[in-house]
């Protein structure tokens, strides 16, 4: 008889976003007359910019004619787009990374899950707490994290360091010492940051200890303080000690067209074992590539034009931001994020726990969010809102909570 894996059957209820998805479906059903508005879930709203669409309809005729004809896309994924990632991602900010230290993916979801395979699994993991929850929910699907406390909603084997109003949602080094850390910054769910000093701080931390920074940078188009870094690489030291993950979802709207990149510098090793090297051979063993049309789509978003455009688009969802922020402000309640990041962060009132402030939302101004316990116990109390809805619907919400 065949066995499964059973560290599967270890996750905990259902994906945070399922339930979501599932109470908002059977609340539509039962009202159908109720038009919901939707800032839960972080997709985005605008189409894809005009210089990305052409580069895909040209891509296309490509593909259409059989002297350009495109197969399986290269491991690492096509020089062209890795070229223009090394240059206008790193080199133009200073940072030393080469098209050979960069793997191009369908996306940083996946490669969150998946960096981790290359890991031992006796390796113990310090998350923010509120977290991603995929950081957590891969680990445990890999057998890392131990026994699960249900009444505290913790891991007995995942170090987990509390994110709250009384440490500004800043991490603080663990007590006990980790292997594999994960950072989010700017941070999914709290929108926090952190200045580049502070970072440098995580840095020396985990070449001291020996750790290794998973570093989800998959909001650093939506920073516009200065002294807030874009990537963990403008910090001296990061070579040896950080793995980043960097998406095209948030910033170009590839939601629905998938896009994404890992960094692995070779600098990065375990002894004399190249992580570079493992997670080469794990993405030529498990991944084709992303299709030629999607990474000439990536490709363009660093044109000129394709620039200016994300610029643009950017700058709407962070308005919508400034106004969910402003306004549910006026309206009373204890508000953060919102500005280096398209998250809206804010304490739940009257003492409602964060699932029974979503059912009171949905219930009584149909409107979605994502409450803050899904994302880990520190979470509880608060509830997220996004930027990503249009700018018409995001006001007509904030109309609707004001006069709850």
């Amino acid at each position: 008889m065949f066995k499964i894996n059973e560290n599967y059957q270890k996750l905990p209820g259902s994906y945070l976003f399922s339930t979501i998805a599932k109470k908002v479906s059977a609340y539509t059903k039962a009202n159908p007359e109720k038009e919901i508005i939707r800032l839960g879930i972080g997709d985005v709203t605008q189409p894809l910019a005009p210089a990305v669409i052409e580069a895909m309809h040209k891509a296309v005729d490509e593909m259409g004619n059989a002297d350009s004809f495109r197969g399986y896309a290269p491991d690492l994924g096509y020089e062209f787009l890795r070229n223009a990632i090394a240059e206008h991602d790193y080199r133009s900010r200073g940072c030393d990374i080469s098209p050979e230290e960069i793997f191009v993916s369908d996306g940083a979801k996946s490669d969150s899950a998946n960096i981790q395979e290359i890991f031992g699994p006796d390796n113990r993991i310090a998350v923010c707490d509120p977290v991603y929850p995929v950081y957590v929910d891969s680990n445990v699907m890999a057998g890392r994290t131990g026994v699960y406390d249900a009444q505290a909603g913790t891991w007995s084997n995942v170090i987990y360091m509390p994110c709250t109003m009384e440490n500004n949602f800043v991490p603080e080094f663990p007590k006990e010492t980790p292997d594999l850390i994960y950072l989010c910054l700017p941070n999914n769910p709290t929108g926090t940051t952190i200045t580049r000093t502070q970072l440098q701080e995580w840095v020396d931390y985990a070449n001291q200890v020996g750790a290794v920074i998973i570093y989800d940078a998959a909001y650093e188009a939506y920073i516009s303080e200065p002294e807030v870094a874009h990537s963990i690489y403008e910090c001296q030291g990061a070579k040896t000690c950080a793995i980043e993950l960097k998406s095209y979802s948030k910033n170009a709207g590839f939601t629905g067209v998938r896009l994404g990149y890992t960094v692995v510098p070779r600098e990065l090793k375990c002894g004399e074992v190249s992580l570079n090297h493992m997670w080469a051979r794990r993405h030529g063993t498990k991944f084709n590539g992303a299709p030629y049309i999607v990474q000439r789509a990536g490709e363009a978003t660093y044109s000129p034009e394709g620039k200016a455009q994300l610029k643009e688009q950017v700058a709407y969802y962070m308005k919508n931001a400034a106004a969910i922020k402003n306004g549910l402000k006026e309206a009373g309640y204890t508000v953060f994020g919102g500005v280096n990041a398209p998250y809206i962060w804010l304490k739940t009132p009257e003492q409602m726990t964060s699932w029974e402030f979503f059912d009171y939302l949905l219930e009584k101004a149909n409107v979605v969010g994502t409450p803050g316990a899904g994302f880990g116990p520190s979470g509880e109390g608060y509830f997220r809102l996004t930027a990503f809805g249009s700018y018409e619907n995001t006001l007509a919400a904030l109309e609707r909570i004001k006069k709850l």
